[in-house]
């Protein structure tokens, strides 16, 4: 049990104390006085006792400090002549007792105090409570943990790019969502809770981060490919891709360029032993484009993984054997960054963008990224509903998604039913980019033999392929 000593007079020291009282924290003591607080109509906690007296006297403050010891005391007095008296009568007594003293008087007067003394400044506080009311402004803890905004509280606008998307498919660098808020419910999330428009989350880290990702998070849509970062990485294999290096860079500038983000292209070229590619290739840098070619293979994935993070990488691509390639696809997984598998048709020739419908919650996540890819490169979706079995009743509440969320964007959507192997009609499409999700290997056999077989479909395929991270939520 701590004792505190409440010196108290004005308004702002009623609505302190009638806070106090409704907040009941038994673990206090409370030693109230005041000369012209009235508290006679309210039933105060038995942890507070009030009385009037007059803390402008040395000898009754002395006699209070000698009575009990205080562990805190807090003078809220709008006077400025009587919290100067009363703050010297206290320090004359005891001058490492910590003091709490409410500021009213700010470029106005200054109060001489010792470092036992910590000031609240009364104008900082409505100021910054008003602020926090604004648009576009962040919420940030300032008198919890370092006190410099490591912890905010960020609202998931409808819209925003983070709508619709897993925990598990968000890198979090110097930073962590640790709780998020629905319905008036806290939730302890995993990587695989979905974050929904309207949800509040509370997020940990570097508090520069935080800002970023604040700004993220609010940004309107036609930011592909953010929230997953903003810049390209193209990677070139020149085992598998030396005959098509140069037409996979082409590529990647007009993807670039069709981001209207200022997004920049970063090129690494591994496996070298080819030098009039390697030249060609090194002529096509240019102030938007960084070209690094990589002759040391030690630590190859590790050096991939510096420059993603380093430049800020949204979307990866890469030929379908460079992404096939021994331990690769695991490497792409852990960047939890968009890949774009190159095809045979070139993006300038895609005449539309096909998603294979498949689990409800792995449709979920795709939605909006997908939507928002098609309304920057101005592209028709189609969803398709393959089935052998004719079964389309159990996708109704997915296409319903999907038509509530095309109401957001300028995108033509439509839906395709076919009684049909899904992978196979796949392979059969012309022209045509294909959005899937991008998962971790599925603990459950009988699952990851299905996605084995699916995989083995999508690598055959000649059209691209866009993959997005998602979390299994057996996982």
């Amino acid at each position: 049990m701590k004792d505190i000593l409440i010196i108290a007079e004005g308004e702002i020291a009623k609505h302190f104390i009638l806070w106090l009282n409704k907040k009941k924290i038994v673990d206090n003591h409370y030693n109230i006085i005041s000369t012209s607080i009235n508290l006679k109509d309210i039933k105060l906690n038995k942890n507070i006792v009030f009385s009037k007296v007059d803390a402008t006297s040395e000898s009754k403050i002395q006699k209070l400090l000698i009575q009990k010891i205080y562990s805190h005391i807090f003078i809220i007095i709008e006077n400025f002549d009587d919290t100067e008296h009363i703050l010297q009568n206290i320090n004359k007594i005891d001058n490492k007792i910590r003091i709490i003293l409410a500021n009213h008087w700010e470029n106005e007067k200054t109060i001489k105090h010792s470092n036992n003394v910590t000031l609240i400044n009364i104008n900082d506080l409505i100021s910054s409570h008003l602020y926090d009311k604004l648009p576009n402004v962040p919420l940030v803890a300032n008198n919890i943990g370092l006190k410099e905004g490591e912890i905010m509280e960020i609202h998931i606008p409808f819209g925003s790019s983070y709508a619709h998307r897993h925990i598990g498919s968000i890198l979090q660098q110097k930073w962590k969502i640790a709780v998020l808020y629905r319905n008036d419910k806290m939730i302890m999330p995993n990587s695989a809770t979905m974050i929904k428009p309207n949800d509040t989350i509370l997020a940990i880290g570097k508090p520069s981060v935080l800002e970023g990702i604040y700004r993220i998070v609010n940004k309107r849509r036609g930011l592909f490919p953010e929230p997953f970062g903003k810049n390209i990485y193209l990677l070139l294999d020149l085992r598998f891709d030396k005959k098509n290096a140069l037409n996979y860079i082409e590529q990647a500038i007009t993807v670039s360029k069709m981001i209207d983000n200022n997004s920049k292209l970063f090129i690494n070229v591994i496996y070298p032993s080819n030098l009039n590619i390697t030249e060609k290739i090194k002529e096509i840098a240019a102030n938007e484009i960084k070209v690094d070619i990589i002759f040391d293979l030690t630590g190859i994935e590790d050096t991939i993984e510096y420059n993603i993070t380093k430049y800020d990488i949204g979307l990866i691509m890469c030929s379908n054997q460079t992404f096939y390639s021994k331990h690769r696809r695991s490497m792409f997984y852990n960047f939890k960054k968009i890949v774009y598998i190159l095809g045979q048709t070139e993006i300038e020739h895609i005449k539309n963008v096909s998603i294979i419908m498949n689990d409800e919650e792995a449709m979920e996540l795709i939605s909006t990224i997908a939507f928002d890819f098609c309304e920057t490169f101005k592209l028709p979706l189609k969803l398709c509903d393959f089935d052998p079995n004719g079964d389309f009743e159990d996708r109704k509440m997915t296409i319903e998604h999907y038509e509530t969320i095309a109401n957001l964007f300028n995108v033509n959507f439509l839906v395709e039913q076919d009684i049909a192997n899904p992978y196979r009609k796949q392979l059969q499409m012309k022209n045509t980019l294909n959005i899937s999700t991008f998962k971790e290997k599925n603990k459950n056999l009988f699952k990851r033999f299905k996605d084995f077989i699916k995989t083995g479909y999508i690598s055959k395929s000649t059209n691209p392929q866009m993959l997005i991270p998602f979390e299994n939520s057996e996982n």
